[in-house]
């Protein structure tokens, strides 16, 4: 049975309650985790602290969090240090983010992302084993470090978030789970058989990656409310995040609406960008509309074979309320 999470809003909220509040709703509504982006607000690390300590049952994940912008050590470190604090409830999402953000917020070159992302893999593991860290790969080369407290049991486990063929192969290939984020359902089976051939390279069960899709959610009485506020959403990744999620949905079979939506959004003309999300479009990547069609269309994404868990997520322009109402209408 395909488990339904809640991935916390990728807009700054007004302060960290809300996001405890949500987590703890979450929790009382019974989904199996919640996840947090780290995007414009509040860092992950300090925020999922806060998290463990203010709940009790619930699981905890980080998703995503880049890897250019911390160490793998230091990733290692934080992790196994959010793994005990969460009393074992900790999950590790990564990816390698895109040029917008490591060039533009970090500062630093994106460089080799692949190969970035499978060494780090390789790196945190080693960090969590407790086990020195000798490491010579053709980004990292490490050495002296070793993990002075007890190594955490058991350690977490890592997902990679990933869009095109070859990065879902390497989560299936290296990483313990994917994270997957605009698909269509077909578009989702595609990427399922990369992972399989990722788990199949590293001689692994594909049924022991679980793969996780972060799918845009807003069930409201509103149902205009609703469909604007995901169609806003839409067009926001598509047009305004650089170019992987045009990329994706292109190879998914929307090349015309994908360039579209992109091509009046980078010429600042953000209704006709809405105005390229059609009610198809809008449909094949969220569920949004009253209670009843959001809970239809979150199932129809939870029958794909091979999808472990579905993660109610939230268009950026949701209040508050609105994010609170579809939790509770779309708790399993």
């Amino acid at each position: 049975m395909t488990a339904r999470d809640v991935h916390l809003p990728v807009a700054a909220q007004s302060g960290i309650e809300s996001l405890v509040s949500y987590t703890q709703r979450a929790e009382r509504a019974g989904y199996e985790r919640v996840w947090l982006p780290e995007t414009w607000g509040r860092d992950a690390v300090s925020v999922l602290t806060v998290l463990a300590e203010r709940t009790d049952s619930v699981g905890l994940g980080a998703s995503i969090l880049p890897v250019y912008s911390r160490s793998p050590t230091l990733m290692g470190q934080a992790a196994a240090t959010l793994q005990e604090v969460s009393e074992g409830r900790f999950r590790l999402g990564i990816g390698p983010s895109g040029p917008a953000v490591i060039g533009g917020w970090h500062g630093e070159p994106f460089e080799r992302p692949l190969r970035r992302t499978r060494e780090y893999i390789e790196i945190v593991k080693r960090v969590l084993s407790g086990e020195p860290v000798e490491y010579d790969g053709e980004i990292f080369q490490l050495s002296g470090f070793r993990l002075r407290s007890e190594p955490p049991e058991p350690a977490p486990e890592i997902d990679a978030a990933g869009l095109g063929p070859k990065s879902v192969e390497l989560a299936g290939r290296f990483a313990d789970g994917w994270h997957a984020v605009v698909f269509t359902p077909d578009g989702i089976r595609d990427r399922l058989a990369d992972l399989e051939r990722g788990a199949e390279l590293g001689d692994r069960d594909p049924s022991e990656v679980r793969t996780t899709l972060s799918l845009t959610c807003c069930a409201l009485a509103d149902r205009e409310r609703a469909r604007e506020l995901a169609r806003q959403h839409t067009a926001f990744y598509v047009g305004g995040m650089g170019t992987y999620y045009r990329k994706s949905l292109a190879r998914q079979g929307y090349e015309e609406e994908a360039n579209a939506i992109a091509s009046a959004w980078g010429s600042g003309e953000r209704e006709t960008a809405l105005d390229h999300v059609s009610d198809e479009l809008l449909d094949e990547l969220c569920a949004a509309g009253t209670p009843e069609e959001a809970t239809e269309s979150i199932e129809r994404f939870e029958a794909v074979d091979g999808l472990d868990s579905v993660a109610v997520s939230f268009p950026r322009g949701a209040s508050e309320e609105e994010i609170e109402t579809t939790i509770d209408a779309l708790a399993p």
